[in-house]
């Protein structure tokens, strides 16, 4: 419950809660003084507690599997490029449908295991494609219009062999997915409990003993204490080497401590119990000019990566429909609004963006128009075409007006029958920037007479909104982005597990009767499918490019803006290179803590 508290008892509390939180610093500090004083640490934070530690149930960011996971290939964090992996070389047959891997000799599990030919194919055939295991991740494997698989085969005991049904142009950099060890997990997928399921479905949960945990990335999970922290040490069987031969990582600890806010991450960083912020992220920008007057006397730096590759975005729940008691999972009077695409419009254009911009990011950040990060050579820009949404209040009210709407002597919005148009809103509280920013979004609003109930509540609710129940009116969130388009492909697939603006059935869930799916949402889907065929960049660009225009038009998302990537990194830590693409994670077996 919240209460609202007179002035002078608030400034105690807020007092006492940084006491609270300086005192938990230093206790946090005492409990790995004397290890730090012995072994090479990184001390780093997160928010909130992850879900699973389970890969082929991850669908989050961050999460464990940044520091213990690895593939057959990696993608460079600096230029974007596929670079070899747990696989040393690869081969791509004449047709495109066929890539041979050839595995490093000796590669072993954390647990001293050899790591093997088998282990990629358990991880594929047997997990990722088994329709009895609900992995988000088997949507990145669905190829053509069909959505067949590929197969996988074992050519010899170094060589893999995956075989698609027609050309694919992002499957090379879609086996990058981590693999799992099959002396372990098979046994879990192959047998089933008292309902009938695969036990794997219930194998390494976040109630898992970590040290149960067998991985084969840079570090292994030593232990985790729930809303606390994550303690990761180095993998001794890990298979790189540093241009020295030395075997990687340098680090031999990682602490991730787990914190309640981006405000509580602050003032630890400035308070010196950590070694980055923001690090598996951006700065807000509202720290970024008090941490650079800081750097000397904090001995940090501020490394900037060029903007990030995720979205931000407000979207409405499409879905028209309902469960199996019969009631809509929207109410049906907000659902035939938020399904008018006059209605999206007029919101979108009444989102001061400029205002956005200067206020709430400081200035370091640019409008933001399309699902494709900037960064991709697929992204269509506003110069080439791509339909924008400039601040225009007056222009929100003439498509309202358009679309049936009206308004009262009190200038409040009302549909063809009368209701007041009155709609909530959601994101995650954790998240200070996009709290200041939905409380703009509903002042703008207002002006053009909607009500906005903004109500901020925790990630793990707004999952369990958009994941389980899919009652929710409007929420604001981010999605992680890349160079590939495909691996948005489970957003814009209207069967895919992410396609949150209207979500179908999944499983384990009850079912979703009478859901419609538009026209634009099969198109884009189609598209993305075509997009994925074309081998071609230049045919490529042009479908992607005509999926962008379809998105801009219809927003299903209404993009906000993209801000500039930033972290503060101590000095002690070396070798680290912070980009918007891989943040400070993807090279971390280069990087060093040296005492200072």
């Amino acid at each position: 419950m919240n209460i609202r508290l007179p002035n002078l008892n608030r400034w105690v509390l807020m007092g006492l809660g940084v006491i609270c939180a300086i005192a938990l610093g230093a206790c946090n500090q005492a409990i790995f003084k004397t290890k730090a004083a012995q072994v090479s640490q990184l001390v780093i934070s997160t928010l909130g507690d992850f879900k699973t530690f389970n890969y082929a149930f991850y669908g989050e960011f961050p999460n464990i599997f940044l520091y213990t996971a690895e593939g057959l290939i990696a993608e460079n964090g600096k230029t974007g490029k596929i670079e070899p992996a747990l696989a040393e070389s690869w081969e791509i047959s004449p047709d495109k449908q066929r890539i041979t891997f050839t595995l490093r000799n000796g590669l072993k599990w954390s647990d001293g295991q050899p790591l093997t030919v088998d282990d990629v194919i358990f991880t594929y055939r047997d997990v990722y494609l088994n329709e009895k295991i609900p992995t988000d991740l088997r949507d990145l494997l669905r190829i053509g219009k069909s959505g067949k698989f590929p197969t996988v085969r074992k050519v010899d005991q170094r060589r893999v062999e995956f075989t698609t049904p027609e050309p694919f142009a992002p499957f090379l950099r879609v086996l990058g997915m981590g693999l799992l060890p099959e002396h372990i997990l098979r046994e879990s997928v192959f047998t089933n409990d008292d309902e009938g399921k695969p036990k794997f479905l219930s194998t390494w949960g976040t109630n898992t003993d970590p040290q149960k945990l067998v991985v084969n990335g840079p570090f292994m999970l030593e232990s985790y204490t729930p809303s606390q922290r994550y303690v990761f040490r180095r993998n001794p069987n890990y298979w790189r080497k540093d241009s020295q031969s030395q075997p990687l990582p340098h680090i031999e600890r990682i602490v991730m401590q787990i914190v309640e806010s981006t405000d509580t991450e602050l003032l630890r960083f400035r308070s010196g119990e950590l070694d980055q912020l923001a690090g598996l992220g951006s700065l807000r920008p509202e720290d970024f000019s008090l941490l650079k007057q800081e750097e000397k006397r904090g001995n940090f730096q501020i490394q900037q990566g060029g903007l990030r590759m995720g979205t931000l975005y407000t979207m409405f729940n499409l879905n028209t429909g309902r469960r199996t008691d019969e009631t809509p999972l929207v109410d049906p009077i907000k659902s035939r609004w938020f399904n008018t695409k006059e209605f999206r419009q007029a919101v979108a254009y009444a989102i001061n963006r400029d205002k956005l911009i200067n206020n709430v990011f400081r200035g370091l950040a640019k409008p933001q128009n399309s699902p494709i990060s900037v960064q991709s050579p697929f992204y269509l820009s506003p110069a080439e075409g791509l339909k924008t949404y400039n601040y225009d209040p007056q222009k929100s009210k003439e498509l309202l007006r358009q679309a049936g709407f009206k308004y009262d002597k009190q200038q409040q919005l009302l549909d063809a029958d009368g209701n007041r148009v009155r709609f909530s809103m959601i994101t995650n509280a954790e998240n200070k920037l996009r709290v200041a920013i939905g409380a703009q979004i509903k002042q703008d609003l207002a002006e053009i007479g909607m009500q906005v109930d903004f109500a901020p509540t925790s990630f793990n609710t707004v999952i369990e909104k958009l994941d389980t129940s899919l009652d929710w009116d409007c929420v604001m969130l981010g999605l992680t982005g890349g160079v590939e388009p495909n691996n948005g492909f489970n957003v814009w697939n209207p069967d895919g597990g992410s396609h949150t603006f209207n979500q179908g059935s999944k499983p384990g869930s009850p079912p979703v009767i009478g859901r419609q799916v538009s026209d634009w949402e099969k198109e884009i889907g189609q598209l993305y499918i075509q997009g994925a065929q074309e081998l071609d960049e230049s045919k490529r660009k042009v479908i992607y490019g005509k999926t962008q225009q379809i998105t801009q038009e219809n927003l299903p998302f209404i993009y906000l803006a993209n801000q500039m990537a930033m972290a503060a990194v101590r000095n002690k830590v070396e070798n680290v290179e912070y980009t918007a693409l891989g943040f400070t994670y993807w090279n971390i077996a280069e990087q060093k803590v040296t005492a200072q």
